[in-house]
């Protein structure tokens, strides 16, 4: 598998290009800004994007959608509740440098959704919480956690739509029983591991006191 992390945009948001070493196949996840930066390293990387897979609805991960969908003509897909959210957001993206309104999504995420990108898999897992559509992406000993999980803490859920105890259950739920060695890879920060996060997760972890096995 290839992968390619771009830090970009003022909110510092986690790009990723994943792509089947064997035949270039490639998804971008949450292209959130900067678009020239993206499509240069799709350009580097000789890979041709079959999708744009949004984890959430927020203006800092689907920023750059329209650009990237407009020069590869990938098929954008986003969950329904979240459809919504990135409308609601219009009139921040003729304010903000480097980002545009995304267009009607070609397809609605659900869970188990299964997307093939050459040998590689990656799974739809439903993890709202952090918005009403979150979803986080699954592949073979990683996930893409958006702004669900993240390394020492979760996402913020006092934006409209945010509901914390249903991001705690859905963490603890659907991504702490991932392999501990699965690797997380969040919407920004670092990367870390469900093991890490499993016990030292001040917000969602066994020593948080929040834990109930």
């Amino acid at each position: 598998m290839i992968l390619e992390t771009l830090v970009v945009g003022s909110f510092m948001e986690n790009t990723y290009i994943v792509a089947s070493e064997k035949t270039k196949e490639a998804a971008v996840i949450d292209p959130g800004a900067d678009s020239k930066k993206i499509l240069a390293s799709i350009e580097k990387l000789g890979v041709n994007v079959k999708y744009i897979l949004i984890t959430h609805g927020h203006i800092d991960h689907i920023g750059a959608v329209a650009r990237v969908k407009e020069a590869t003509g990938a098929t954008y897909a986003i969950h329904p509740n979240d459809i919504p959210l990135a409308k609601a957001q219009r009139g921040f993206f003729g304010a903000m440098p480097g980002v545009s309104e995304p267009p009607e999504p070609d397809l609605q995420l659900k869970e188990g959704d299964v997307f093939s990108i050459g040998e590689f898999e990656l799974k739809v897992v439903e993890t709202p919480g952090h918005t009403p559509g979150g979803v986080s992406f699954v592949g073979d000993g990683v996930v893409f956690s958006g702004d669900t999980l993240f390394q020492g803490s979760v996402g913020r859920t006092d934006f409209p739509g945010g509901d914390w105890d249903l991001l705690l259950d859905r963490i603890r739920t659907r991504l702490f029983v991932l392999p501990d060695d699965t690797v997380v890879l969040s919407g920004h920060g670092p990367e870390t591991t469900i093991k890490q996060e499993k016990l030292y997760n001040p917000f969602a972890g066994t020593k948080a006191k929040l834990w109930t096995p």
